[in-house]
């Protein structure tokens, strides 16, 4: 070990003592900077290695809330509840360009590792395997595992870039093809690609370019979704979700010229959606019908990163707690605008990015089924909710990358399913008692 390095662990020690003053995330990257120089780290580095990375691979054997497939009995929830579903799952040319030839969401999956004692890394899904969205049956299968488990619908994440659409194969795949009789509507994922896969604005793969001429050309080339008798719609109108509406300049006037292009070709209107992603809060603000919460953003936290024993000494992410994001959304009061209730299950982006992740841990079946029968029960008894809205989103269908599921896993199998399906069921039941 050098005289610098030694120097510069005994300096980072003690910066990380600073806490408080210092923020605990900035202290927490003192701390790891100076354990990459901790001479004890270089004497038994090997040793280390292997026991703690072994504490962390055994977690994902853990079987006890593991559930096989026993679709329950035909029931029709009083809650349509969408699932987010990403269509990524498929090899495509822009693909093989910026990551390397073959390249899918699968890619980053099978490599994720634990990053402390019971991390559930790697999620490896089972029923469909590592799937791919080319072929047809895939999309009939989910669509007969979702209904019978009580998801009402599909939000196809839609990828516009100035004129140019990215894994939209599927998509049209599914137009075509009746049997895959899922209703379903679109939500534009309006954020740049980047190779840090965050939306923002440094080493841009493929960007967008928000524009009246553009949002006009990108609802005409939407408008055979709009069409289709399984599109999911509000009063007759199609509902049509935005996942960054704050981003896009001349919103307003984008949102007057998109309803009177829908108006032209024979709908009422359409039924706009903001994603509450980063900073959107009332969607009238922005031409806007509704709101839709999307959890984890914008939801109260609490940091545990510092309580579940981080053994990678490369960490820089932040971990926080289930039950507290589950607890400041079942308390949320209604707000005076119509805003979408949704739920998230147990979200962690390691995959994408190993050493900087954002993990909400101590997940539980349990906990996830009693949130959303909570908020389905809330959805019920709120009158200003026409029969239509009756709807809870979750997050999501099949982010295998980001950890949050409802895809069968090695670990919970079904579980996450019959949850669903009992939850609202559960709340369909607690409302008719009450009126």
């Amino acid at each position: 070990m050098s005289v610098k390095d030694a120097v510069l662990f005994l300096l980072l020690s003690g910066l990380a003592w600073l806490s408080p003053p210092l923020p605990s995330r900035m202290a927490r990257r003192f701390r790891n900077s100076a354990s990459k120089r901790d001479p004890r780290r270089h004497w038994a580095q090997s040793e280390q290695n292997v026991t703690r990375y072994g504490q962390g691979f055994a977690s994902t054997d853990v079987v006890d809330s593991f559930m096989p497939d026993a679709r329950p009995a035909e029931f029709a929830p009083k809650v349509k509840l969408i699932a987010y579903y990403l269509p990524q799952f498929h090899p495509f040319p822009e693909n093989d360009a910026w990551w390397g030839k073959g390249f899918t969401e699968w890619s980053n999956v099978g490599k994720a590792i634990p990053n402390y004692p019971g991390h559930y890394q790697p999620h490896c899904p089972i029923h469909l395997g590592y799937y791919d969205l080319r072929l047809p049956e895939i999309m009939e299968e989910q669509t007969r595992m979702a209904k019978a488990y009580g998801v009402g619908g599909f939000s196809y994440y839609f990828y516009w870039f100035d004129g140019k659409t990215l894994m939209e194969g599927p998509l049209q795949q599914m137009l075509h093809r009746p049997e895959i009789d899922m209703p379903f509507c679109l939500t534009w994922a309006n954020e740049n690609w980047t190779r840090r896969w965050d939306g923002r604005e440094h080493d841009v793969l493929i960007g967008q370019n928000h524009s009246i001429a553009d949002s006009k050309a990108l609802l005409s080339h939407i408008r055979p979704y709009l069409e289709d008798p399984r599109y999911i719609t509000i009063d007759d109108k199609p509902a049509f979700i935005v996942y960054r509406a704050n981003i896009i300049p001349d919103i307003r006037a984008i949102t007057d010229a998109w309803r009177a292009a829908a108006q032209s070709w024979g709908f009422p209107d359409l039924y706009l959606i903001a994603a509450q992603t980063f900073d959107v809060g009332d969607p009238s603000d922005l031409g806007f019908d509704a709101a839709c919460e999307f959890p984890p953003h914008q939801t109260q936290r609490r940091d545990i990163t510092d309580e579940v024993g981080v053994f990678n000494p490369n960490f820089t992410g932040s971990i926080l707690d289930y039950g507290a994001i589950v607890a400041g959304s079942v308390a949320k009061p209604e707000p005076d605008h119509k805003c979408f209730k949704s739920v998230v299950l147990s979200w962690d982006n390691t995959a994408r990015n190993q050493n900087a992740p954002r993990i909400l841990e101590r997940f539980s079946v349990p906990a996830y089924q009693s949130w959303l029968t909570t908020l389905c029960r809330q959805v019920l008894v709120q009158p200003k909710y026409s029969a239509d809205e009756k709807i809870v989103f979750i997050n999501a269908w099949n982010e295998w990358a980001e950890g949050t599921h409802l895809e069968p896993d090695r670990k919970y199998g079904f579980a996450y399913l019959h949850a669903t399906a009992q939850a609202v069921q559960d709340a369909g039941i607690e409302a008719q008692d009450k009126t």
